[in-house]
């Protein structure tokens, strides 16, 4: 193992904010603080920048104007999340996260474009650069996938011609999540056997660890999966979520589970009942306690220091599970938890920064444990 440590950062889809004001506004407020809290010259981060902003960085001058201010605030990108394409901070976004789908032109352009600023706004050191992008919409709502196929197809060559012209390697990076076209490794395998050979270089995959544990996968079954198939993994994200034993009589369990049930994002539940099988709900309201009994795993990102929440436990040790199978190569990683500003009351006390900064020192330290 080499002694340098992996690139790590957190993503910045935590923060609200739709126009370019606002976000350099909150990377003042919160990323700034993040790496003071570390002690850190600088901190990298994973940029997300929604299609409103894009309008503010039309041109070179204007991304160069962004890099040149992060540089002086001690902060540098290494990554994109591409995957929210509108407002990830409405009232409501459930399923409005995943639209545009990659069937569309307006999913095409808008990566292509977040691809051109990644070029301009990344530090030139940096041998190659990803964005993470959805894992081409929600299954149901995909009703022919051949014209995903094509866009998806476009864009490894738009990123072929763009390393061609600027020298610098981007590759886009689906991330399988829970209820979409992707949600679990063997999909992806299917999906890329449909794509050109030659898209592998700017195609790739990007593993969150808590949407794997959700859908019940092995870490080290998704990791194997992909490198078996000659697929690249661009980018970790790495994420934990709650996880409880249900059934009988026990409604501490359940009404902690509940807490969790809030109006903005999605959060797909899956129970793997005592023979094994998986019950997979859109969200966790639509769960009805008591019919099932079994392991229930939900789609809430937690901090990453939590081994528990009350009476819930966590999936933090799949996070160990996916670097012990990563070995010696490890892509980027970055820490998203999104989902502070939802959390229940009684785990969200800690202010934003503290607890961004909590995350990336337990990372870092479970990197030494795991990794030495």
């Amino acid at each position: 193992m080499s002694d340098e440590r992996p690139l790590s950062g957190y993503c910045t889809n935590v923060h609200a904010g739709t126009t370019l004001e606002e976000t350099i506004a909150n990377l003042e407020l919160h990323a700034v603080h993040v790496r003071e809290e570390l002690g850190e010259p600088t901190l990298g981060i994973g940029l997300w920048i929604p299609e409103s902003v894009l309008t503010q960085l039309q041109t070179r001058s204007e991304v160069h104007s962004l890099r040149s201010h992060l540089e002086r605030l001690g902060l540098f990108v290494y990554t994109m999340n591409g995957f929210p394409q509108r407002n990830f901070h409405a009232q409501v976004v459930k399923h409005g996260v995943y639209q545009p789908d990659w069937c569309t032109p307006e999913r095409l352009e808008y990566t292509c474009r977040l691809a051109e600023i990644l070029v301009d706004l990344a530090p030139n050191h940096l041998p190659e650069l990803s964005i993470s992008t959805l894992p081409v919409g929600w299954r149901s709502a995909i009703t022919e996938i051949d014209p995903a196929i094509r866009r998806l197809t476009e864009l490894a060559e738009f990123l072929a011609q763009l390393e061609e012209r600027t020298g610098r390697l981007v590759h886009v990076d689906l991330e399988p999540e829970p209820g979409c076209w992707l949600d679990t490794a063997r999909d992806v395998v299917r999906l890329f056997e449909r794509l050109p050979e030659s898209s592998r270089r700017h195609l790739r995959v990007c593993h969150d660890i808590c949407h794997s544990a959700v859908m019940f996968e092995p870490q080290r079954e998704a990791i194997e999966t992909y490198r078996n198939a000659g697929i690249g993994i661009g980018k970790i994200q790495v994420s934990s979520c709650p996880e409880a034993k249900i059934g009988g009589s026990d409604q501490t369990t359940v009404e902690a589970l509940k807490s969790f049930v809030e109006q903005r994002y999605l959060h797909q539940t899956v129970i793997r009942d005592e023979s094994g099988v998986q019950h997979f709900h859109e969200d966790l309201d639509g769960v009805e306690f008591g019919s099932l009994e079994g392991m229930l795993r939900v789609h809430f990102h937690v901090p990453l220091f939590a081994e528990s929440l009350g009476p819930l436990g966590t999936t933090q040790r799949e996070i160990g599970e996916c670097l012990k199978a990563l070995g010696d190569e490890i892509p980027p990683l970055e820490v998203e938890t999104y989902a502070w500003g939802v959390l229940p009351e009684p785990h969200r006390r800690e202010e934003l920064a503290l607890g961004i900064a909590r995350e990336l020192h337990w990372l870092r330290t479970a990197l030494d444990t795991y990794l030495g």
